[in-house]
C-alpha cells in the first residue's frame, strides 16, 4: 500500500486455507469495525460469503471446503478481496457485483442501493389477504424500484400482471434494465424514470408497493462509510424523512383501482407515520424480526381524506 502504514492484510498472505482466511478476515471485520447490514448481519457471514464467491465455490459448499490448501494466486485474491472490504470500506455486494433476496440473485453495482427489503417476507406471505381477489391482479407497481428486485418479485407473484418499475435515477433504471432481463421478465415489467408518478402514463393499480427513500437527511450525514457507499438519492428522504412518502400517497389516490391497497416500508419512521397519517389508519404487518415497518393504507382511506 502507497501510504506508509501498516498492511492490515499483510499476516494473512501466507494462510494456507480459507479456513484460516475465514477466522483471521473475522477478526479484522471486529478490529476495524466494519458496518454490517448490507448483505449480512454477522462478519463471519460476511466474510464465509466473500471467500466462497472470491474462489468461484458454491455458496452451499460444506466445511470441507475450508480446508483445501489455496494456491498463491488464490491467496492474492482473497488479499484484494478483503484489502478492498477492509481497507477501503467496499460494500461487499459492490465486490461481488450481487445481491441476494432469498434464493434469488440479483446484479447490483454502485449506481444502485444493495438490495434489502421485508417485501421480500411480505409478499409471499401476506400481501395476497389484503385483496378481494388475488388471481384477478392485473396491474401493480415498484416505486423507487431501485435495482428492480422488487418489481420482478412481483411480476413473479402475479404471474398474469403487468408491472411498473419507477425510479428517478437514469442510473438505478440501467441496472434494473439487466435484472429484469437476466430473470426474462422483459415482456411484463416496465421501467419509468419519474419522480414518484409524475412522467409515468396514467394506469389504475390494484397494488402499489415503494420501499421509498425514508432517512432523515442528518442521518444520511451520520451514515457509516460503507453506507454513504450507497447513491444518497436513494436513502435521503428529507429533513423528517417523509418527503417521497407524502408525495407518493397524495398521487396514490389517483392512481389506484377501488380496491387497490398502498403497501410502504418506512424504516425507522412507524411512530412519525402514525403521527402524521393516523386518519388514513395505517394497518402495520408483522415482520419475523419484530419491526413490523411496512404498513397497508386502503385506496378508499386515501380517496376520503386526501381529496382534489
Amino acid at each position: 500500500m502507497p501510504t506508509g502504514r501498516p498492511d492490515p492484510l499483510a499476516p494473512l498472505a501466507s494462510l494456507p486455507t480459507p479456513g484460516r482466511w475465514l477466522t483471521a478476515a473475522t477478526a479484522l471485520y471486529a478490529k476495524h469495525r466494519l458496518a454490517l447490514g448490507q448483505i449480512a448481519t454477522e462478519a463471519h457471514d460476511e466474510a464465509l460469503y466473500l471467500i466462497l464467491r472470491t474462489l468461484d465455490l458454491p455458496l452451499d459448499s460444506g466445511p470441507e471446503v475450508l480446508a483445501r490448501k489455496l494456491t498463491a494466486a488464490e491467496r492474492r485474491q482473497l488479499a484484494d478481496v478483503f484489502r478492498r472490504r477492509i481497507v477501503d470500506r467496499t460494500p461487499a455486494a459492490y465486490l461481488t457485483r450481487e445481491a441476494w433476496l432469498g434464493d434469488q440473485r440479483f446484479y447490483v453495482d454502485e449506481r444502485v442501493l444493495i438490495p434489502r427489503s421485508y417485501f421480500l417476507e411480505i409478499i409471499p406471505e401476506q400481501l395476497d389477504a389484503w385483496l378481494p381477489n388475488p388471481a384477478k391482479v392485473t396491474r401493480v407497481t415498484d416505486v423507487c424500484t431501485g435495482s428492480g428486485c422488487l418489481a420482478i418479485l412481483l411480476a413473479q407473484h402475479f404471474p398474469s400482471a403487468q408491472v411498473d418499475g419507477i425510479d428517478l435515477s437514469a442510473d438505478a433504471l440501467e441496472v434494473a434494465k439487466i435484472n429484469v432481463a437476466s430473470h426474462r421478465l422483459g415482456r411484463r415489467v416496465h421501467l419509468h424514470r419519474s419522480d414518484v408518478f409524475d412522467a409515468v402514463p396514467a394506469a389504475k393499480y390494484d397494488v402499489i408497493l415503494s420501499n421509498p427513500p425514508y432517512e432523515p437527511s442528518a442521518h444520511c450525514d451520520r451514515l457509516p462509510v460503507e453506507f454513504n457507499r450507497e447513491p444518497r438519492l436513494a436513502l435521503d428522504g428529507g429533513t423528517d424523512g417523509l418527503d417521497i412518502i407524502r408525495k407518493l400517497l397524495r398521487q396514490a389516490r389517483t392512481r389506484l383501482k377501488p380496491h387497490g391497497i398502498v403497501l410502504i416500508e418506512v424504516g425507522g419512521l412507524r411512530a412519525a407515520m402514525d403521527r402524521e397519517f393516523a386518519a388514513l389508519e395505517p394497518h402495520w404487518l408483522h415482520t419475523q424480526d419484530g419491526s413490523d415497518c411496512v404498513c397497508v393504507i386502503h385506496a378508499a382511506r386515501l380517496k376520503a381524506l386526501l381529496p382534489g
